[in-house]
């Protein structure tokens, strides 16, 4: 093991010879503190130190311009005043190109292109008459030289290109960049056969590369030489290609590679052939798939050991992280207590020897070993990920998506989400822990032992082997125990540890971690999933960050006390689609009952309709979203697609055409994602309608890329309903106040010992455990920066539909028939005293039990009172001040 190799120089770094070989083996990290420049124990000093009155080596004059960034940047600036007078020429006109719809805009470039492709063509190919022919050659064939020929057909390629297939343009600006390499490269090249010809022969320069391939050639041939500029401008004509045709170089071979195969198949087939279904990869679900998204790594040989057992730790094929060994017992080490982790500098080994034994001292438990031997090893599990990745930028598309017409959208930059606190796999804290677990097992003379531990950003979990014979109740059993010796009441049991043979004692960090969005989002788990749904979750027990896939849950419910995290669970979600995702492929339906929790959402162009505040409204909401899953199934039902990301794939690649004798546009369906920030408000307006809606939604969506998001505050019963848990596969718990909410959310205790502020059990779809998980925590300040990026760039198109109520038919005053006065009546007096008896209404309207009876059936469907519960009064779902609306919808209808 390479800790077990590297002891004898930990040893041996008391003298000063070995600090000074240790020592200056290593880069030097500016700003931090280092340990080679003390005297050592022997008196020596070290090679590496330096005087302090020593000066800084004096720095180099900084390099002065080339003369080709100087002429670059003199024609960038001349392109820039040009284009900025052109357009304020242009703007100072009129307004009426710029409400000029966006698809007419792109016509007329196109049509453009292609008139200025007949005019080059008229005069190089047939040749014009008269002055203006002359002006168009010389004009011409002074800029591109001998391309001029060829020009008419480039030109005709574009304009096709820009007319019938906008989509494959991208950009204008890529456009721009793409042809200009692809111009100075080919042109450059052009010139050079042509011998290099100066400007004072225009002649000859007309026939070479024009003034193009001259900018480009001589410059490249002045400073590196002919033999050197031909292969540059060889890699600049490429360059222009590929970001022409839209392909990074890392797929071309997969492209060639595709292209090939489908020719060499059936040429005929393919031939003039649009997108069938064998171009199309059907099947979004794959065998014992998961939302949680993972990192995909090769399988390999674990090389994580265990020692002191003799055992092997299984791991999983992801890579696995160093281990740090921790002699408790050697005599050696001494606990040097003013020298802090970050005097150890940032370019320390990982593995490190504890220099104070935690249990020195202990007793050792009757008949076994419960504390570890001298020179046996303590292991410390460390997360993969110890420190916050690099902040890169989220890669960029490769090409970015065209909404309508020119009209491009840009994701909101990484670095608006702010760092959170840099992951310590290892604290003092934790090792003391360590020695008390270590002497509750011996008290009570269990054959056990702590083998690790892994610490998270606010739990650290410690990992418990048993001896042989020993039952798993002997150390379960002694939570409360364990408890009062780590004086802790948050302590959690885990038995076992999923996927190991090992007892998970979680018990809460003295010294929390503040787990921030960006950091998720910028992890590589994040990055190397490209899914629009794909959101930051935060991080587990091990310091590895979570992120799931909300498509695949394909619904969660989130419940927690007040003060648990619930909101910034919502707050962490949301902005992680705004952050990942565009309005062309998630559209996001709020329904924020409280009206202060989502209200910063307001105006964001992912939105179908505004922030819902009305429990009415929002009941009404989830009615249009099941007509809008039933409208989805119809065009999957009439297409022959299983799921919608299949249908999208066939509508982008014109695979799929309306129906005969319709005028429809068919256009992808964006993803949908309905947000309920507080369920129980709706359920206690109008149970039954919200109940239904959001079952049938839980049953049928999934294909439709319709997915819900159901939040509360209240884990009861009467608001998780039997039904909902039912069709609600994943789970997100935040700390509750009793067990019995926590096994209503998650089927099983635990949730009630969570501490709150962000920690939290997630119980993804196909688990039978649940992860642990510190929430990712984002502020309000960078909230509205994502906000006020995306509202900056597009407004939000609301569909009308939505809140809108449907239409009133004929057969709504059917059941009444000609009894609306006693409806009325029976309405006022269910709404003025509150109670939902047939009993009352006999009495008080002087009628039968039958008439009794109907009138309160008439009522239920009006959704005044809620179901029969036997004997017991109907609930009066209408409070007092809404009896003039009732009433006023009864005589309209």
């Amino acid at each position: 093991m390479a800790t077990r190799a590297s002891s004898p120089a930990r040893t041996s770094s008391r003298s000063g010879s070995s600090t000074r070989s240790s020592t200056s083996s290593r880069p030097r990290a500016s700003g931090s503190k280092s340990t080679s420049s003390r005297p050592s124990s022997s008196g020596g000093r070290s090679s590496s130190s330096r005087p302090a009155n020593r000066r800084p080596a004096p720095r180099g004059r900084a390099p002065q311009p080339s003369l080709l960034a100087t002429l670059l940047r003199g024609l960038v600036a001349i392109w820039r005043g040009l284009a900025h007078g052109v357009g304020s020429a242009v703007r100072a006109i009129g307004h009426g190109a710029r409400d000029l719809d966006p698809a007419l805009r792109r016509d007329g470039a196109g049509l453009f292109i292609l008139g200025l492709a007949v005019v080059i063509a008229a005069e190089f190919w047939f040749g014009l008459p008269g002055r203006f022919g002359h002006v168009v050659d010389i004009g011409v064939s002074t800029i591109i030289g001998g391309l001029s020929a060829l020009a008419p057909i480039l030109l005709a390629a574009m304009a096709w290109r820009t007319l019938r297939h906008p989509d494959h343009n991208g950009p204008a600006g890529r456009q721009v960049v793409g042809w200009g390499a692809i111009l100075f490269g080919l042109l450059g090249l052009i010139n050079i056969a042509r011998g290099l010809p100066l400007t004072d022969q225009p002649e000859r320069l007309r026939q070479a590369g024009g003034i193009l391939g001259y900018l480009s050639s001589s410059i490249l041939s002045d400073l590196v030489t002919v033999y050197a500029a031909v292969p540059l401008l060889v890699l600049l004509l490429g360059f222009g290609i590929l970001v022409v045709v839209g392909i990074p170089l890392h797929e071309l071979a997969d492209q060639v590679r595709t292209a090939t195969a489908r020719l060499t198949a059936d040429p005929e087939a393919v031939e003039g052939r649009v997108l069938d279904d064998d171009d199309l990869e059907y099947g979004v679900d794959e065998a014992y798939e998961t939302p949680v998204v993972t990192d995909h790594v090769d399988d390999g040989e674990p090389t994580t050991r265990r020692k002191g057992r003799g055992r092997k730790a299984i791991g999983p094929p992801e890579p696995v992280a160093p281990l740090v060994d921790i002699d408790l017992h050697d005599p050696h080490d001494r606990h040097d207590g003013d020298r802090s982790e970050d005097d150890r500098g940032p370019d320390a080994e990982p593995t490190e020897v504890l220099k104070k034994p935690v249990t020195a001292g202990l007793p050792k438990a009757h008949g076994s070993t419960a504390l570890p031997e001298a020179g046996e090893d303590f292991v410390v599990h460390e997360s993969p990920e110890l420190e916050a990745p690099a902040h890169s930028p989220i890669p960029q598309r490769a090409e970015q998506l065209q909404l309508s017409g020119d009209v491009t959208y840009l994701l909101p930059d990484s670095e608006t989400l702010k760092p959170g606190s840099v992951h310590k796999s290892r604290t003092e804290a934790s090792d003391a822990v360590v020695g008390r677990l270590t002497e509750v097992l011996s008290q009570f003379e269990i054959d056990a032992r702590v083998t690790g531990y892994s610490r998270g950003p606010t739990v650290t979990r410690y990992e418990v082997e048993l001896g042989p014979a020993v039952k798993v109740e002997k150390v379960t059993a002694l939570s409360k125990n364990i408890a009062y010796a780590v004086a802790s009441a948050d302590v959690r049991i885990l038995s076992p540890i999923p996927g190991k043979s090992a007892i998970g004692i979680e018990i809460p960090n003295t010294d929390k971690e503040v787990v921030s969005l960006g950091d998720v989002i910028r992890s590589s788990k994040a990055r190397s999933d490209h899914h629009p749904m794909t959101v930051g979750l935060g991080k587990d027990v091990e310091g590895g960050f979570v992120v799931a896939n909300l498509a695949k849950m394909p619904h969660l419910l989130v419940a927690g006390a007040t003060g648990s995290g619930k909101s910034s669970f919502v707050n962490s979600m949301i902005t992680s689609i705004l952050m990942r995702s565009t309005p062309d492929e998630v559209r996001m339906l709020m329904v924020d009952p409280k009206r202060v929790e989502l209200t910063i959402y307001e105006g964001v162009p992912h939105l179908v309709t505004p922030i819902i505040t009305n429990a009415k409204k929002a009941a009404e909401a989830l009615q249009w979203v099941v007509r809008e899953m039933d409208m989805r199934y119809d065009d999957l039902a009439a297409f022959g697609f299983r799921h919608i990301d299949d249908f999208n794939k066939a509508v982008r690649g014109g695979g799929v055409k309306p129906l005969p004798g319709s005028e429809r546009v068919l256009e992808p369906y964006p993803y949908l994602l309905v947000i309920v920030d507080e369920l129980a408000d709706l359920m206690m307006v109008a149970p039954r309608d919200v109940e239904d809606s959001i079952v049938r939604i839980t049953q049928l969506a999934r294909a439709a890329g319709i997915h819900l998001v159901l939040a509360t505050q209240r884990p009861s019963t009467d608001v998780v309903t039997g039904l909902i848990k039912a069709n609600v596969p994943s789970r997100l718990a935040f700390a509750t106040s009793s067990m019995t909410d926590s096994r209503v959310i998650l089927d099983q205790p635990g949730a009630e010992k969570l501490v709150g502020q962000g920690d939290g059990l997630f119980l993804p779809m196909g688990s039978s455990k649940a992860i642990r998980i510190q929430g990712a925590w984002v502020t309000e300040q960078e909230v509205r920066a994502v906000v006020t990026h995306v509202t900056e760039q597009l407004k939000p198109t609301y569909r009308e539909d939505v809140t809108a109520a449907p239409e009133a038919s004929s057969k709504v005053a059917e059941d009444i028939g000609d009894d609306l006065d006693l409806v009325l009546q029976a309405v006022e007096l269910v709404v003025t005293l509150q109670l939902g008896s047939t009993s009352m209404l006999q009495r008080k309207l002087r009628v039968g039990f039958a008439k009794a009876g109907r009138l309160m059936d008439i009522l239920e469907t009006r959704g005044v009172v809620g179901p029969s519960e036997g004997s017991k009064p109907r609930e009066v779902l209408v409070k007092p001040d809404e009896l003039d609306d009732v009433v006023e919808n009864l005589r309209l209808g």
